[in-house]
């Protein structure tokens, strides 16, 4: 090997690190992740106020974590490193502080800052004590210097949040099922993952399902949505030119002529037997919450909406015509991988409502007692870390999922590379999935096309390859504003 070689792998090493990407996922869980959760639930309106309030309100406003701390017997809190938390089997962990504010009648009340739990931390990131320190602080503290972290310590054990591959969120997969062409997807947004579904009934109808409705026709949604006009709806599927497939679903609602019309048809057909005005108002609402809940929620967001089910349709008549080949779910492209950030994120988002809720219920309880509390005795912070900490420790996750957080395997050091850097589909071992569990001219680079365990998980649990790195999600709005300095132009009136 020569000189220029060998200098530039060592300072590829010396710069990089092979659970690097599992680090950076903590980090922008800390920096980004963690306010974006706390956004999707700050205000918190109680039904139970006291008889001289008009309103009540308590608005959660900034939530940010520091160092790594413990709490002794008596009280007293001090820094925690990594091999005291080994040794004294306790979990090496780091306060969670929000800034919370009450308002009275539109009037700010009462503001403070509180611990709502305890975050456990992952070794090496930016919140961890031995994130800048060199070889010799290192060993100084106890640590191995060639320890790569990457890793959790939950009541003494190392333990690993396993890398999970799932399809990707967010986009149309047309592929062919028992029952024919069906054009399939998650809408993700916050705490909603809704699955959808368009295919093509025997009828030559397009229906669609998601949450609570099952096989409506696609026509009567999109006009519910408020796209009239039929000629709007061809050219937003078929453009220039007439699509027959378009045109038979046409003539079969145009009798339709209005909104509310498609509304109340779309009641009836999903058995909704109340008056009139209630059946519409309760289809709206699924339809502005649950109809494809990444383009928006609320009823401002319906023209989008409508547009894109006409897009989605033009794909699956595409598909048909055999014009656009079907889509290859084991393709990389179309998968995602889960690390810390979206598994710590699905953690904390569904442990928080549980917090809300405990919260507003003490608060409730009080008040029928007469009493007007304040907000800080009501919030109980062993609550949300007793979940946190279950759910670490134990590998049982939210959504029935088992064996997220393993204890490390520590044989010898690349058997902890390789923990370390697994990634594991949600796919069934019971079952065949022989495609799934091919390797596919995509995981070239990406994943190891060698390591995998024989028998009933083979192909479901695989590694990733050496020099691999996973990128994090970027934001939907900083994506946009680049376009919009690369000269995009927005359309208008459907255009």
């Amino acid at each position: 090997m020569s000189n220029h070689s060998e200098l530039l792998i060592r300072k590829y090493f010396e710069q990089n690190s092979f659970v690097g990407s599992m680090i950076a996922s903590f980090n922008n869980f800390v920096d980004r992740e963690l306010q974006a959760i706390l956004e999707e639930n700050r205000i918190i309106e109680p039904t139970i106020i006291p008889p001289n309030v008009d309103s009540f309100r308590i608005r959660l406003d900034k939530v940010w974590v520091t160092k790594p701390e413990i709490t002794e017997a008596d009280g007293s809190k001090r820094p925690i490193y990594p091999i005291e938390a080994r040794l004294r089997k306790l979990t090496y962990a780091a306060p969670i502080y929000i800034e919370v504010s009450a308002h009275v009648n539109d009037v700010q009340r009462e503001s403070f800052v509180t611990q709502i739990g305890s975050l456990p931390v992952m070794l090496k990131s930016n919140v961890c004590h031995l994130a800048k320190m060199n070889r010799d602080e290192l060993t100084e503290k106890g640590e191995d210097p060639a320890d790569t972290g990457g890793y959790f310590i939950i009541n003494g054990t190392e333990r690993a949040l396993i890398t999970v591959e799932d399809l990707a969120s967010n986009v149309l997969m047309v592929t062919e099922e028992d029952e024919g062409l069906v054009a399939k997807f998650f809408s993700e947004h916050g705490s909603y993952k809704i699955p959808h579904g368009i295919e093509k009934g025997k009828d030559g109808l397009f229906y669609i399902s998601f949450t609570r409705i099952k096989k409506v026709p696609l026509v009567l949604v999109i006009k519910a949505l408020g796209m009239l006009a039929d000629q709007d709806i061809v050219g937003a599927v078929s453009g220039e030119s007439q699509s027959d497939d378009v045109l038979i679903n046409l003539v079969e609602f145009a009798s339709v002529k209005d909104a509310e019309n498609a509304i109340d048809e779309i009641a009836k057909r999903v058995g909704i037997t109340q008056a009139k005005d209630v059946r519409v108002e309760r289809i709206e609402e699924v339809i502005d919450k649950y109809l494809l809940p990444h383009i928006g929620v609320g009823p401002q967001f319906r023209k989008e909406k409508a547009l894109n089910l006409c897009k989605m349709l033009a794909r699956l008549i595409l598909v048909e015509q055999g014009a656009v080949p079907v889509d290859d779910k084991d393709h990389y492209g179309n998968k995602r991988l889960k690390l810390s950030d979206d598994l710590l994120g699905d953690l904390l988002r569904v442990n928080l409502k549980v917090l809300i809720s405990d919260l507003v219920y003490n608060f409730q309880r009080i008040v029928k007692r007469g009493k007007f509390p304040t907000i800080k005795v009501i919030i109980r912070d062993k609550l949300l870390t007793s979940r946190i900490y279950s759910s670490m420790a134990t590998g049982n996750w939210v959504g029935s999922r088992k064996g997220i957080s393993q204890r490390i395997q520590r044989l010898n050091n690349l058997n902890t590379l390789s923990h370390l850097q697994r990634v594991v589909s949600p796919l069934s071992a019971a079952q065949e999935n022989f495609e799934a569990r091919e390797l596919h001219p995509t995981h070239l680079g990406r994943l190891c096309p060698v390591e995998t365990p024989e028998g009933t998980n083979i192909g479901l649990r695989k590694n990733f390859a050496l020099l691999a790195s996973v990128t994090t999600q970027a934001n939907e709005q900083d994506v946009l504003r680049q376009l919009r300095e690369f000269g995009l132009q927005e359309a208008h009136n459907g255009d």
